[in-house]
């Protein structure tokens, strides 16, 4: 890239080097991260759109993962007439667990979620409009005792310091039955699954313990045109937007919901995670601003 230049991307904070900071850094590049810009509400418009993609698209992983053919259990993720209900298990009360929730339960399943927050919690619940959702707080021995009945655990936990919480102990998983599923959303951030290892969409899944762990990043981009058009729609209108107000630096300067993206500008990190992981100076992109207006 040239001096000063700016780039978008996604940023996958548990696999970055010093290196590539200090790249970034050497050619002053201003650097904005998919997952940390906002919209002009305070959301995060990225990180919503694909975990929708990924919560709907682990219930069909965990399908396929249980089949004969698959070496799983060989059941039905649901259930039928006279069969006991697969069960499953989520990790986290966002928009991957809602989406994933949704999945489940249309197919029949029995569904529980654990998150440390309760108005996550009664919120997913008002959601899914459904009220046999089983509910709880995360602590050891309620969901260790739900582990060992589960047939499909998914990690949905999603930190804003860029580092997923671990919560499932390398014990808890060797207590889940022989050939369940787990699938780490998770492992964008690091996994909250002890056991949890970054795999690829060659090679999707390991087993450890007798359970197969699926722990791909990114796990929207099994559907690269469906992410494409929902990254697309977010992006256009910022585009426009950039242009029309003189370039990006303009753009930072008079929306603070774009600035928050930010994780190097002119030659220094402006994300404290960021900074922190590294062990890196920290600039203060809000008296950058500040001092420009």
């Amino acid at each position: 890239m040239k001096q000063g230049k700016t780039i978008i991307s996604a940023l996958q904070r548990n696999v970055i080097t010093l290196d590539y900071i200090q790249a970034l850094n050497q050619k002053q590049i201003t650097a904005l991260a998919y997952d940390l810009i906002q919209d002009k509400v305070g959301g995060l418009p990225l990180v919503s759109a694909m975990s929708e993609i990924a919560g709907s698209s682990v219930m069909l992983i965990a399908a396929e993962l249980l089949s004969s053919f698959n070496e799983g259990q060989g059941i039905i993720l649901g259930g039928i007439t006279g069969v006991p209900p697969t069960k499953v298990l989520i990790l986290g009360a966002g928009t991957v667990a809602e989406y994933a929730a949704r999945a489940a339960l249309g197919l029949g399943t029995e569904v529980k979620i654990f998150d440390n927050h309760i108005y996550k919690l009664r919120r997913i619940k008002e959601k899914l409009g459904y009220h046999g959702v089983y509910t709880s707080t995360i602590d050891v021995v309620t969901l260790t005792e739900a582990l060992k009945e589960t047939d499909v655990a998914i990690g949905a936990i999603r930190s804003d310091d860029g580092r997923s919480p671990c919560v499932v102990s390398e014990e808890m998983v060797a207590s889940m039955k022989p050939n369940s599923v787990l699938i780490d959303v998770s492992i964008d951030q690091g996994g909250c699954f002890e056991t949890s290892d970054i795999t690829t969409h060659l090679k999707p899944t390991f087993r450890k313990h007798d359970v197969i762990h699926y722990c791909v990043p990114n796990v929207g981009s099994r559907a690269a045109r469906t992410a494409t058009t929902a990254i697309s729609n977010i992006f256009t209108p910022i585009l426009i937007e950039i242009e029309s107000q003189g370039g990006i630096d303009k753009m930072l300067f008079h929306n603070s919901w774009f600035a928050k993206g930010v994780y190097t500008y002119r030659g220094g990190v402006t994300n404290d995670p960021i900074a922190k992981k590294f062990e890196l100076p920290c600039k203060n992109l809000n008296l950058i601003i500040a001092a420009y207006l």
